[in-house]
This record gives structure tokens, sequence and C-alpha cells, in this order.
């Protein structure tokens, strides 16, 4: 069975407001493989445990129909609230359980969400929507991002940073073991088809004001976890740590813009034409 996270409200917004996309240059990636295997108008792509739907926008213009799919009504209630382009919908349902017909997907993606999944159950969901020739992306980053700042010590910046995550290792949840990557990796392993590809290392690099680092690092589970806990305790660590990268930062505003870096992982896999 699936982990089921991120279905509050407030959550939900969270996750709107502070969650991060996978870039253009990551999408780009991804349409490559896919035009590599299908000649184009591409009709169908299926984004699985779309969350409030960041990833899901980036699919519009590539496709004549995309759907972002989550078990939680307020995320998907965040999602349209967001969504203006006519050829985006979106269907509450599992990811083992997929509303769509045999072999009717170009693409199937999941985006930060795979590794909260019945894993097998999901991959045998997903080839039997594709298409023959159709492509799987499943991508992810991971928490341990790098802060930098103009003129400032970035190492001194990212050993608080370090701090903060060793902080709230202890809360992670214990489905997702010591690293989720394992999950990608024994994936891209077990898909039975030829044409594959697994990239485990792409920076990205994103401003963004300090305030947003620490809401997205504060989105997390294992923060969300330390919050359910004692409350108190996620509240003035957070604001420990808030407080420590300003001063190293020399700076008195939380809206201080910083450059975050994330580091990707994500594979893509093709499904064969006589499968």
């Amino acid at each position: 069975m699936s982990c089921r996270l991120y279905e509050g409200k407030e959550q939900a917004s969270s996750y709107w407001k502070y969650r991060i996309a996978p870039s253009d240059h990551l999408i780009q990636q991804v349409l490559n493989f896919l035009e590599k295997q299908m000649d184009q108008p591409f009709e169908l792509a299926v984004d699985v445990g779309c969350g409030s739907g960041q990833g899901t926008l980036l699919l519009a213009k590539y496709f004549a129909s995309v759907v972002g799919t989550d078990v939680s009504p307020a995320q998907l209630e965040m999602a349209t609230q967001h969504t203006q382009e006519p050829n985006i919908t979106y269907r509450r349902c599992v990811a083992e359980d997929l509303p769509f017909a045999d072999g009717s997907a170009d693409l199937v993606t999941a985006m930060s969400a795979f590794h909260w999944f019945d894993r097998p159950r999901f991959l045998q969901e997903a080839h039997r929507i594709l298409k023959p020739r159709g492509c799987l992306a499943l991508l992810n980053y991971t928490m341990d991002m790098r802060l930098s700042s103009p003129d400032r010590c970035s190492d001194s910046l990212n050993r608080v940073c370090n701090q903060f995550y060793a902080a709230l290792h202890p809360y992670r949840s214990a489905k997702l073991g010591p690293s989720s990557i394992e999950f990608y990796r024994e994936a891209h392993g077990s898909i039975p088809y030829p044409d594959k590809e697994w990239h485990e290392c792409v920076w990205v690099e994103r401003p963004m004001p300090l305030s947003s680092y620490m809401g997205l690092v504060e989105s997390f589970s294992s923060y969300q976890a330390l919050l359910k806990e004692d409350p108190q305790k996620a509240t003035a660590l957070s604001q420990d740590v808030c407080q420590r990268l300003m001063s190293i930062m020399r700076v008195t505003s939380v809206e201080t813009e910083v450059v975050v870096a994330v580091k990707y992982f994500y594979l893509l896999a093709c499904k064969p034409q006589e499968a």
C-alpha cells in the first residue's frame, strides 16, 4: 500500500507555496527521451502523485491532454485553483489503480512521489497504461540542498543547513529507509525494458528568498513529523536555523535572496513495442 501524506489543506497550501518542480532542463531531458521513441504529436501524459500540480503544469504545452492524479482532495483542489491551461485535468485515485485504459498514455511521470507508492504495483500499473514505445519518467531530489549567498562563505551556511538536516533525520519516515534514491536505483534495475536511462546527480540552482528555503525544508515529511510530535521543538529549531543563517549572511530580513542548489536524480524507461 502507498503511504498517504500531505492530505490536509494547510499542508497542501504549503506544498504549493514552497515545493519546487523540476527545471525546464530536466523536463526537456524527459521529452528528448520520449521523442527518440515516439512520433509527435503526443496525446496523453499522466502525472501520478501530482500533489498541488507544479510539475503537471510543465507538461501542458507538450501534450494534447495532461492528467494529474493524487489521493488527496486538498492537494487536487490546490492544483485546480492554480491551473488555467484547458488541456490539464485532475483525477483522484491511488497510484496503484489508475483510471486509464490499457495502452493509452504516451508518458507516465511521478515527480517526487514514487518513493511513497507501493512501487512494484505502481510499475505494473504504469506498464499497463503506457502505449507501446511510451515512456516512464521518475524524478526526485535529495534533501541535502546547498545554500549560497553573494560575498558570504557558503561553507558556513551549509554547515548550518547540514545540522538542520541532521536534526530532522531521526524523524524521517521508516518507509523511506536511509535514502530514497535506493528505491529509484532498484526500480531502474527491475524494469525489464531494454531502453532505459539512470541519471544520479544533476544539480539545479534556484534563487529564492531565505523564507522560501525555510518553507521548503519545513514542507518535508521529516519536519512535519517533528512538528506533529513536538510543535514547540520544531518551531524553535526552524527559528534557530533561520537566525543563524541570517547572522552568517549579515542580513536582518528573511526575504533576502539566496541561491539553493538542488540535487536531482531520475530514471527514464521506454516500454517496448512488443511487451
